[in-house]
């Protein structure tokens, strides 16, 4: 989350006339992540999140809103877009797609411990579990079709060695696609900053704007690669007791088949894949904005490499 549109304080309380959400006190920007303008705003009836979508397709907005306003409604911790006065989640603002969601309680946690790593692993099932009822289909939009395109776009500015990791490894997932694993909506983004907790038990997982159907697995495969590591500064291996904490939280409400055993390795280096890509891109490909918090790319690549050299935890 970033701010590459500005929002003053007489545009945004004449835009918030179209919702029933009191007079506006306060917006803050918020500065964090890289995709959207976000800011926080409190109004005499509450705290809210405003989003303005800076890149992403106008089809796809009704996918994440909609399917937010599910996972809610079924009891998902997730942020509730607010209908405004003609029943719209999404309206215009500055000239992007705008949305408001209610704004949850709580704190990411920097340094999860296998408590927090259980937690994380039943909450995702009990969202995966209640994503099924859930009737809009988009495909993941950073899955292979996306990882193949940004690889021909990002060939001229890397080096030998990371062009020919790339094209190995897409050609590796080319070929284990599993398409007999469970699918559904998967949130696809779920790192440590996308969980807020209180006294121990998530009260919130936020930034849905990655979500689309997906592996089931390959959502757990993403928070390993962020919550399990054994030192997210200088160690890309998996800690072994908090990544089993993180699997048998998740198999406790969803039971995992055994085929999912056997993609876990291949699904590891499928979300390091992407999330390198994606550093990547927005290193050597930015767009100019204001407050632009730019990811270090190496991390992943970094977590690639020992995805494809190391053993991954499983339960016992």
């Amino acid at each position: 989350m970033s701010v590459y549109t500005p929002v003053s304080e007489a545009q945004l309380s004449e835009w918030l006339r179209n919702y029933s959400v009191g007079a506006l006190l306060s917006h803050d920007p918020i500065k964090a992540g890289i995709e959207n303008s976000n800011y926080f705003v409190t109004t005499t009836q509450g705290r809210y999140v405003l989003t303005l979508f800076e890149r992403l397709p106008a089809e796809e907005l009704p996918f994440y809103l909609d399917l937010m306003a599910h996972l809610a409604r079924h009891g998902i911790p997730c942020p509730a877009p607010i209908a405004d006065l003609a029943d719209q989640y999404l309206q215009r603002l500055n000239g992007k797609p705008a949305a408001l969601v209610t704004r949850l309680p709580g704190r990411s946690v920097e340094r999860p411990g296998v408590g927090e790593c259980a937690e994380l692993g039943a909450l995702l099932a009990r969202m995966h579990l209640a994503a099924r009822s859930y009737a809009a289909y988009l495909e993941n939009p950073r899955g292979p079709k996306w990882w193949r395109l940004a690889a021909r776009e990002l060939k001229p500015l890397l080096d030998s060695r990371q062009n020919s990791l790339l094209e190995e490894e897409i050609a590796f997932q080319a070929q284990r696609r599993f398409p007999d694993l469970p699918r559904g909506p998967v949130h696809a983004d779920l790192f440590r900053d996308n969980a807020l907790f209180e006294k121990g038990r998530i009260s919130g997982v936020i930034d849905f704007y990655f979500a689309g159907v997906d592996c089931l697995l390959y959502d757990i495969a993403v928070c390993a690669n962020d919550w399990c590591l054994v030192d997210a500064a200088s160690d890309a291996r998996l800690e072994a007791q908090r990544t089993r904490a993180l699997l048998a939280g998740y198999h406790a409400m969803r039971p995992f088949i055994e085929l999912e055993r056997d993609a876990w390795p291949v699904m590891l280096r499928a979300a390091a894949l992407r999330f390198w890509l994606s550093r990547l891109h927005d290193f050597h490909l930015p767009r100019p904005g204001m407050l632009v918090h730019a990811h270090d790319p190496g991390h992943f690549r970094h977590i690639l490499e020992s995805r494809t050299s190391a053993g991954a935890p499983w339960i016992d």
